[in-house]
């Protein structure tokens, strides 16, 4: 019998302050050490999922949408979306929260891929994804039409045989 995760047996929470060599001029946390952070819950994440060694395969999408500031309290929140074969879509929310108020407000949100691997690197197998909440499962559906069109867009799949993508524009 083959077995069968959730989102929620991959959800990873990382929190942690943005401190002053991490930020530019404008005292706002550098891009590209939110990236590092993101990427890090991210194979946490992919990791819980599949309980293999995992590589970045991509940075599919990252929205920069709002500024954090020095001082802010960071949380990415992390979970497998879908599963495939070897790979894995995870999807990634940033919040930023006002340390008087408690206020949270979601800042970024990316979607990386990961590949499972062996100790030699070689692609292995992954349990297969169930979603369960509505949420989960429009995530889940939206994942093979995004790895449809980047496998077109890569030359990789033909137009035609984007079936996900396709049944969007016709009816």
């Amino acid at each position: 019998m083959e077995e069968i995760r959730h989102p929620k047996d991959s959800h990873t929470i990382l929190t942690d302050l943005v401190l002053p060599g991490e930020t530019n001029p404008l005292n706002n946390l550098f891009g590209g050490e939110l990236l590092a952070r993101m990427d890090r819950a991210a194979g946490i994440s992919a990791g819980r999922h599949s309980r293999r060694i995992v590589v970045t395969a991509s940075v599919n999408h990252v929205a920069f949408n709002r500024s954090i500031l020095l001082g802010s309290v960071v949380t990415i929140e992390a979970k497998v979306s879908r599963a495939f074969n070897t790979s894995m879509e995870v999807i990634l929310d940033v919040w930023t929260e006002d340390r008087q108020t408690g206020l949270k407000t979601k800042a970024n949100e990316a979607i990386y891929t990961f590949v499972a691997v062996d100790e030699t690197g070689s692609p292995v197998r992954i349990p297969k994804l169930t979603p369960e909440t509505e949420l989960e499962k429009q995530r889940y559906d939206a994942a093979l039409r995004r790895k449809q069109l980047s496998l077109v867009l890569a030359g990789k799949m033909k137009p035609n045989d984007a079936t996900e993508l396709k049944a969007l524009f016709t009816s």
